[in-house]
């Protein structure tokens, strides 16, 4: 114990490696602004690209604690440094992307030589970052920015193919089979399923994943039985509301209406609703007679105006209700404003845990991959109810207008919007232990290490 505390005394310098998605840096920067308050100097690696979209979320409190570390990819003539990100990028080059990530691999273990950390924690996608830090003794950890549900879901079908979840509160519907098959596409193919497995093996000990124990414990359970390693939970990692007079017209706007009376509508910054769905929940928003802020995205480079995506007269008719902002509001912000009472949202895992930590009940309207999964645990746990589409995956105005009413307005609703107040009390009385936790294993690594060398 006292070997242990007294490597805890010590500055420990973490390497962090996220994937080059903002889905994926956003919850390594949040880990690293917790750690930082714990005597962690943090390095955060990604591309330029990535790196100066992060650098004002920094900030001079952070400044001396997280320093940004430029990784270089190769030059490849159809991938520009502009495309070195997800963020924006055309699909048909998210394969380039991916093998200039790997073609960087020896970058990367030159920077891993320079900085010499005294850890690594590094991502889903690069199973080789490790292997350069066992090559310098360094102990690495991965982390896995889905929830345990999710992974433990896609690992059970690595392992087991052919054979059902065992917790059948988690499924996908019918007219989502596509987005279950686009999910599990890896387990067929065998260097995305080594990928993985290899990733999750190289990971010294334990593996981290965002997320509490409270709602996922046996899903942790369960995927720690497949990959025979400690799962620990990080929390939430929800960035907390800045208190810039940035968007302070729309606090304003908030400000004036009566306490839960209002719903955020948002959809993440990597998906987008079709035509006929943005339609549909136009007219399900008029409908159900609630305030509403609905923050509407468009494509890169998709010339759209707003007024002729939505119907005819649809912003006229709500201007006293409703209010419609185009490309960003900040999110966190409008969920801890004290008018709102509903989040209409896709599901993302960073998304639900903010509706959790501010007890805003999820209106669900999953569109991809795992966001079914993640709003059927967000019923499961009684915090939230979905928007349920047709039998050919389209959404339905009055389907929209009446669980928004329910969730929000009637009596119904009343034990959904009870649950997610005790959510987020709950989450606001555990504070950082999951912090502490993971502080308590990544320093017994470190000291592990310095006692006896790392293998």
């Amino acid at each position: 114990m006292e070997s242990l505390m007294n490597v805890n005394r010590k500055t420990l310098h973490v390497l962090m490696f996220p994937w080059l998605a903002h889905g994926h840096i956003s919850p390594y920067l949040e880990l690293a602004k917790r750690l930082t308050k714990r005597n962690f100097v943090i390095h955060l690696c990604s591309t330029p690209a990535n790196l100066s979209s992060i650098k004002h979320k920094i900030g001079e409190k952070f400044a001396r604690s997280i320093r940004l570390v430029e990784l270089h990819l190769p030059k490849l003539p159809e991938l520009p440094p502009r495309y070195h990100t997800t963020n924006g990028l055309p699909p048909n080059l998210m394969p380039t992307l991916k093998r200039a990530f790997e073609m960087a691999a020896p970058n990367f273990a030159y920077i891993l030589s320079t900085i010499k950390p005294d850890l690594l924690i590094y991502d889903f996608l690069q199973p080789w970052a490790p292997l350069a830090a066992a090559l310098l003794n360094i102990p690495a950890v991965e982390f896995i920015t889905s929830s345990s549900s999710m992974t433990a879901y896609m690992f059970h079908f690595f392992k087991h193919p052919g054979i059902e979840f065992p917790f059948p509160t988690l499924f996908y519907r019918e007219y989502e089979l596509v987005h279950r098959a686009k999910l599990l596409e890896s387990a067929t193919d065998k260097q995305v399923k080594e990928h993985a497995f290899q990733g999750i093996q190289r990971s010294s000990k334990i593996v981290l994943v965002k997320g509490f124990r409270e709602i996922e414990a046996k899903y942790s359970d369960y995927l720690s039985s497949l990959v025979g390693k400690k799962i620990v939970p990080v929390g939430a990692l929800v960035q907390d509301p800045t208190h810039e007079n940035d968007s302070s017209d729309i606090i304003e706007w908030l400000d004036k209406k009566d306490k839960n009376s209002t719903v955020f509508v948002s959809f993440g910054t990597e998906y987008f609703l079709t035509r006929e769905d943005m339609v549909e929940l136009a007219y399900g928003l008029e409908l159900s007679n609630v305030n509403f802020i609905w923050v509407v995205r468009f494509p890169k480079g998709k010339k759209t105006i707003l007024e002729d995506a939505l119907p005819l007269g649809f912003l006229q008719r709500v201007r006293e209700r409703g209010l419609v902002v185009e490309g960003w509001a900040p999110q966190a912000k409008i969920l801890n404003h004290p008018s709102i009472g509903g989040f209409v949202s896709h599901c993302g895992c960073s998304s639900v845990m903010e509706g959790m930590k501010f007890g805003v009940p999820i209106i669900a309207m999953p569109m991809h991959l795992d966001q079914p999964l993640n709003a059927r645990l967000m019923e499961d746990v009684g915090v939230g109810m979905e928007v349920v589409r047709d039998h050919f995956g389209d959404l339905q105005r009055k389907e929209v207008a009446a669980v928004i009413r329910h969730v929000v307005v009637d009596t119904g609703g009343e034990s959904i919007r009870t649950n997610a107040r005790k959510m987020s009390e709950k989450i606001r009385i555990k504070g950082d232990e999951e912090i502490d936790e993971v502080v308590q294993e990544l320093v017994q690594l470190c000291a592990i290490k310095k006692r006896r060398g790392f293998h």
